[in-house]
């Protein structure tokens, strides 16, 4: 194929690159609960906003999946925790050619800006994939580091309820049933409850194994 009839997208990439390898992009951040340089979302903007526009390239975003969950920081505090699948498009404004890279975001925050925070994570990773930008020491979302605290065990099942726990295994009327009771207390039990426990789930499965008489 010759040069005249080539998809413009790809020559517009790597001029992007050729440009970047002189220009470079320094790490001017700094995370100072890690102690280390990152470049942030700003830096990249900053820096490839121009690059894009003399090689007519542009990169377009699609969010293809978003997922929230709660968690809870080490000081009790209540975060946001965000991942997003997004997929950019690259065009050539030259002759619309289109090249897609997907990237996976993810990001904390204890606010409303953690699906912001995500975006701009998967954006920053995209253009660090296509654009070959050296990546060592990088961490963001941005610059903020969040620890988590573990989730406690579920607490110990008292004698009470065990024994109506063990009475109600007594009266189950079906195997399901059956493990279904014995699953739930098992996991909270001791080992001298557990050792009951499987006493009584062996009894009763027994009895519900036999067959009927007439």
């Amino acid at each position: 194929m010759s040069e005249s009839n080539s998809p413009r997208v790809y020559s517009a990439i790597c001029n992007v690159i050729y440009d970047l390898s002189r220009e470079g992009l320094a790490k001017n951040n700094r995370n100072q609960a890690q102690g280390y340089n990152f470049r942030g979302i700003d830096d990249v903007y900053n820096v490839l906003s121009p690059l894009l526009a003399r090689h007519e390239l542009c990169v377009l975003p699609r969010v293809i999946s978003r997922e929230v969950t709660e968690k809870t920081n080490a000081k009790g505090t209540t975060l946001f925790y965000t991942v997003v699948h997004v997929e950019f498009d690259f065009v050539s404004a030259v002759d619309g050619s289109k090249h897609t890279v997907a990237t996976v975001g993810e990001a904390m925050d204890s606010g409303d800006k953690s699906s912001n925070k995500a975006m701009s994570a998967a954006y920053k990773y995209a253009a660090f994939q296509a654009f070959a930008i050296p990546t060592e020491g990088d961490n963001d979302a941005d610059a903020t580091t969040h620890e988590v605290a573990q989730r406690s065990a579920p607490p110990a099942i008292s004698e009470s309820e065990l024994a109506d726990c063990l009475i109600a295994m007594n009266d189950a009327d079906s195997l399901e049933a059956l493990k279904g009771l014995f699953g739930g207390a098992w996991k909270r039990a001791t080992l001298e409850q557990r050792n009951r426990l499987q006493t009584r789930y062996d009894e009763r499965k027994t009895a519900l194994s036999e067959p009927a008489h007439a």
